[in-house]
């Protein structure tokens, strides 16, 4: 394959706007022969940054643009709009390559219709596994739709596991016997030495002061609560087909080991880069080759006193949710998920204090029965019923 046909959902926000520069990066070493495919950018979706939007269909020569929350009158572009705009521009545009970079559960129509038409995924958002993996990887096997993971940590769990498993193992895969346990690194967050009163009453100013990474806004939310890496494990079960007892937490304040995977022999294999998001998403989209790289080199003999730490359930309880997501299956991935959104918008908005957003995911949870997912609409509904029931949760409270 000479040219990868592109579609970006998401493209205005953190993920997207780096893929587009990974892009860039990847076809000027195509253009001086470094590189043996070009990608070429054939849709792009966003939800109310017109204008950027436009830029960037402009700048990369894309004609088909979707916007589920914004004005494109006179645009000359091929235009979809409305709350299905990005399904629609998948399911309307022929590509090779979906990156899914819409946050949260807002992006699960459009990745699984591209699931279910076989175009492989550069998945960075883990929100659509995390409520329909039961969904989603059934329909990835039955399609040949390869999952190539963005997350930093996933991406670097893929690339320890090639070694063991075989280069084209590619997810969604069941790991053998021989990975004992895969473990996932977490930052810790802005709050890792902070007690817990100064957790619980941290502000949003605070909270969005991540020490090592730069992401959107809902992503280091989550990171300060450690959420981000509940979510993160039920991914890595649906990736890779591991039990919950399979599944570790290391937290690592200077996060450049991203994922280890321990062997039944005993060995441990590790991956290191720099923080830097730009080195995942070029991971997924140079894929099956490896290309010049966009980021900074780690090197060892400048690398001193790393650290691994236990994650402390007492300070951060949210971490204890992906275990009981992963057992119970079925609408509780969806509850879990639409749960932590809205208590997190609420946060953000004065409505709820820091330390009650993993509280009230945990009592969304305890509250809201679970069902069987037997397809999309029920997904869907799940995810609303655990909006509305937070929603009236911070109602009685105000």
């Amino acid at each position: 394959m000479s040219e990868r046909r592109v579609i970006i959902l998401g493209s205005t926000g953190s993920i997207g706007t780096q893929s587009l520069e990974v892009i860039n990066h990847l076809n000027d070493l195509h253009e001086r022969g470094e590189f043996p495919v070009r990608h070429r950018i054939v849709g792009l979706a966003a939800g109310t940054q017109t204008h950027t939007l436009l830029d960037q269909a402009q700048r990369s020569g894309c004609n088909n643009i979707a916007i589920s929350n914004g004005d494109l009158v006179g645009s000359d572009h091929r235009v979809f709009r409305g709350s299905r705009a990005s399904e629609l521009l998948i399911r309307e545009t022929e590509c090779d390559l979906v990156i899914g970079a819409i946050v949260g559960a807002a992006g699960l129509p459009a990745t699984l219709a591209a699931v279910e038409l076989g175009r492989d995924i550069a998945l960075a958002n883990k929100e659509t596994l995390v409520a329909a993996g039961e969904l989603v990887v059934p329909a990835a096997r039955k399609s040949g739709s390869k999952l190539l993971p963005v997350d930093s940590e996933h991406a670097a769990a893929w690339q320890c596991l090639a070694g063991i498993e075989g280069s084209d193992a590619v997810p969604p895969i069941r790991v053998s016997s021989r990975v004992e346990r895969l473990v996932l690194t977490a930052s810790g967050g802005p709050f890792r030495t902070k007690s817990i009163d100064e957790i619980n009453r941290a502000s949003p100013a605070e909270a969005l002061k991540h020490p090592t990474w730069n992401m959107g806004r809902k992503v280091t939310i989550d990171s300060a609560t450690l959420m981000n890496k509940v979510l993160e494990v039920i991914e890595a079960h649906w990736l890779f087909g591991l039990e919950s007892d399979r599944i570790g937490v290391a937290v690592h304040p200077q996060s450049v080991v991203h994922a280890a995977a321990e062997l039944c022999d005993g060995s441990v294999i590790a991956h290191l880069s720099a923080p830097d998001m730009r080195c995942p998403i070029q991971a997924a989209l140079s894929w099956p080759y490896r290309a010049q790289g966009v980021c900074r080199r780690v090197r060892l003999e400048e690398l001193a006193g790393l650290v691994f730490e236990k994650p402390d359930e007492t300070r951060f309880p949210a971490i204890t949710l992906a275990r009981r997501v992963i057992q119970s299956g079925g609408t509780s991935g969806a509850v879990l998920n639409a749960a932590n959104e809205a208590a997190v918008d609420a946060f953000l908005s004065g409505l709820l204090t820091f330390g009650e957003i993993p509280r009230v995911v945990a009592d969304a949870l305890e509250a809201i029965p679970v069902t069987a997912l037997k397809d999309l609409g029920t997904c869907l509904d799940a995810d609303r019923t655990a909006r509305e029931w937070v929603n009236r949760r911070i109602g009685a409270k105000v």
